[in-house]
């Protein structure tokens, strides 16, 4: 896929003039991921919803410009994307929760089945503005659980040589929030000399693990969203519920 395309993201970010064309990548060889093969008989059908979350304020950041590179492949399998403007984005505890930019992440986080964290790595770990952004992101919110059983894809940019310490704390915390966290990830070092002075990526290993993630991505998607709430049915939350609803007919009977 080439040319313009609008790539709808959070208010007051701007992509509508974003290049989507892929000139790194072998087209003879891409592979647009078939629904068919992967979605259940109670999948919604509409494209997947992806949010992609970046770990930098910087002006030219690269995990921002790495996220950009996810977004264009995600279109060209069809999917619905989002990016977040983490600017203006308070620190947890800060701030209420009905905060704008607080609010606008949470809908966010409500409205996508999938996403991309891509942090840069600082001091041997993701961002404070990376982790900000999931704490933000609780594991519920009333009976809604905006993470539990969507898709998750990690990949961090380093200064420096190549290392996953960022992409294995995201890991961690992906599980914490309850998602599926695919088994593909990207890592790319000295993240400064991999871009053209246009903010696109040259070619290199670094870009066609970004493309495996995200034809990843893609069909993890596909495959468990219409199973997600079978997949994430657990013995101990229906003991709760059945706890729960036993002392509220009780409270009733009284």
């Amino acid at each position: 896929m080439s040319g313009v395309i609008p790539i709808p993201v959070a208010p007051g970010f701007d992509l509508s003039g974003l290049d989507l064309s892929l000139p790194n990548v072998d087209v003879a060889q891409m592979r647009r991921v078939d629904p068919a093969l992967y979605a259940s008989a109670d999948d919604p059908g509409h494209p997947p919803r992806i949010l992609l979350l970046y770990g930098s304020l910087r002006k030219r950041s690269f995990s921002k410009l790495v996220a950009l590179e996810a977004a264009r492949l995600l279109v060209w399998h069809g999917c619905e994307v989002r990016l977040f403007d983490p600017r203006g984005l308070p620190l947890p505890d800060a701030e209420e929760p009905g905060h704008p930019k607080v609010a606008e992440l949470r809908a966010l986080a409500d409205w996508s089945e999938g996403m991309v964290w891509v942090s840069p790595e600082r001091h041997g770990a993701m961002t404070g503005i990376m982790k900000a952004q999931i704490d933000w992101i609780p594991l519920s919110l009333g009976a809604v659980r905006p993470t539990q059983g969507k898709t998750l894809a990690v990949m961090e940019v380093s200064g420096g040589s190549q290392s996953f310490n960022a992409v294995n704390q995201m890991r961690v915390l992906g599980r914490w929030m309850r998602m599926i966290t695919i088994p593909n990830q990207s890592s790319v070092a000295k993240a400064f000399q991999e871009f053209r002075d246009d903010d696109r990526m040259k070619p290199s290993s670094y870009y066609d693990r970004i493309v495996d993630v995200t034809e990843e991505l893609v069909k993890f998607t596909w495959m468990t969203r219409g199973r997600s709430a079978a997949l994430v049915d657990r013995y101990s939350e229906r003991v709760e519920s059945a706890e729960a609803l036993t002392r509220r007919v009780n409270q009733r009977a009284i």
